[in-house]
């Protein structure tokens, strides 16, 4: 019997077949923090090879939290840094709270819902909106001229303090530590370019390109200081880390690649890939980073069955995906127009070149089959499904999972 979580609080029983080679990856090693608050609160008071928070901020200090996406406990996180700024004697009337309004679209938790009321009042929530040309402020020119916009509430702030989960290297759509500052809080142009198919592939030169931009954008705002989480199963948190940019990039990496790399002997017909977690984990981009993750594990012309809870109406380019008649045409509208959406559609299709794709969400079943991809009901049809393959691979918690297949590798891990 062999058991794989999903969702937040789901597990779903698979038997096996006599014989069947089965392989089970995608748990983190380590324990998830108990109280990820107070870990902020130690991470700010001693970070690394940087100042404690105290030390670096003034009562009048504009400062903007710059949350970053799919944050692990957004709640805790920023009511824990909020904490630690007003503790340090920021003033709360000069703190803002900036979101993604595609965070918004997909459901993501009310970032400030843990703060007492009195101090809540005072603290500035604000969405940023890439077609708003008024909440956009120039930065700078870009290496072929074309101008650099950041939001103006970052743009103003004398501190921007960024927020982010640390990733695999090869995640879609991530572009390092300063990603959940630039292109996250840039306009809509600059968006579609780091959206491009181009960038999934993580040797491509242009991905590199996109991750140097970032960098180059958070030097000009004079960013050198970061949190960053290194995320658990599902919801949990491992471990946060603040400080120095490159020194909490370089920690970041090693305690992300010691909790989550994982090797496999060889590729399986098919891959059973999971995405635990409450809704804030529950979303397409998640779906894409899953089958990203089971793509390079499964046999060509296998099958990759992912399991979720996935509710949220699909983006523009899916809805493209959904709704032509010809995949190669839908492929290269989005490619062109290069919605939010773009890279999750781009991994999907990726994913049906390698095998068959099937999905156990809550989504109507008509939208999956749209999606050409195949619905499963439950747990009974993935254990006859699992009885048709010659071998098995599952995956836990796939949008994180580093791993490797041992029968292909030459010392380099996938995902680094």
């Amino acid at each position: 019997m062999a058991i794989l979580r999903y969702g937040s609080g789901l597990s779903i029983s698979l038997e096996i077949a006599n014989g069947q080679p089965l392989e089970q990856c995608g748990t983190p090693r380590g324990r998830p923090l108990d109280d990820p608050q107070a870990a902020v609160a130690y991470a700010l008071r001693d970070p690394l090879d940087y100042p404690a928070l105290a030390e670096s901020t003034t009562p009048g200090d504009r400062v903007v939290l710059a949350l970053g996406h799919a944050l692990p406990q957004t709640a805790q996180i920023t009511s824990a840094v909020i904490s630690s700024l007003v503790s340090a004697g920021v003033d709360p009337d000069g703190i803002t709270v900036l979101q993604s309004q595609i965070d918004l679209e997909s459901g993501a938790d009310n970032p400030c819902r843990l703060l007492d009321e009195p101090l809540s009042e005072r603290i500035a929530l604000l969405t940023h909106d890439p077609a708003d040309r008024r909440a956009l402020a120039y930065l700078a020119a870009g290496e072929s001229g074309e101008p650099i916009l950041i939001s103006r509430a970052i743009h103003e702030a004398d501190l921007v303090l960024p927020i982010g989960c640390l990733q695999r290297g090869s995640a879609a759509g991530y572009f390092g530590i300063h990603g959940c500052v630039f292109p996250r809080f840039s306009d809509q142009k600059t968006l579609a370019r780091f959206h491009s198919a181009s960038a999934l592939d993580e040797r491509d030169s242009h991905r590199r390109r996109l991750a140097e931009a970032a960098d180059h954008v958070a030097w000009l705002l004079g960013i050198n200081f970061t949190i960053q989480l290194v995320p658990a199963a599902g919801d949990a948190i491992m471990h946060v880390l603040a400080g120095q940019s490159d020194s909490v990039r370089r920690r970041g990496r090693e305690l992300y690649r010691a909790a989550w790399s994982n090797p496999v002997s060889q590729r399986a017909s098919l891959v059973v890939a999971a995405v635990e977690g409450g809704a804030d984990q529950q979303t397409w981009e998640n779906l894409g980073q899953a089958l990203a993750a089971a793509i390079p594990l499964v046999e060509d012309g296998g099958a990759i069955a992912v399991c979720c809870e996935l509710a949220a109406g699909p983006g523009p380019a899916l809805q493209q995906m959904a709704s032509a008649r010809s995949r190669a045409a839908a492929l290269r509208h989005i490619e062109k127009q290069r919605p939010y959406d773009a890279l999750p559609a781009a991994l999907l299709a990726r994913a049906q070149e390698q095998g068959t794709v099937y999905l156990l969400s809550r989504l109507d079943p008509s939208l999956v089959e749209a999606l050409d991809m195949i619905p499963i009901a439950g747990g009974d049809e993935l254990a006859r499904l699992s009885r048709q393959h010659s071998s098995c691979i599952l995956l836990a918690n796939a949008p994180h999972a580093m791993v490797t297949v041992e029968s292909e590798t030459t010392g380099r891990r996938h995902g680094d």
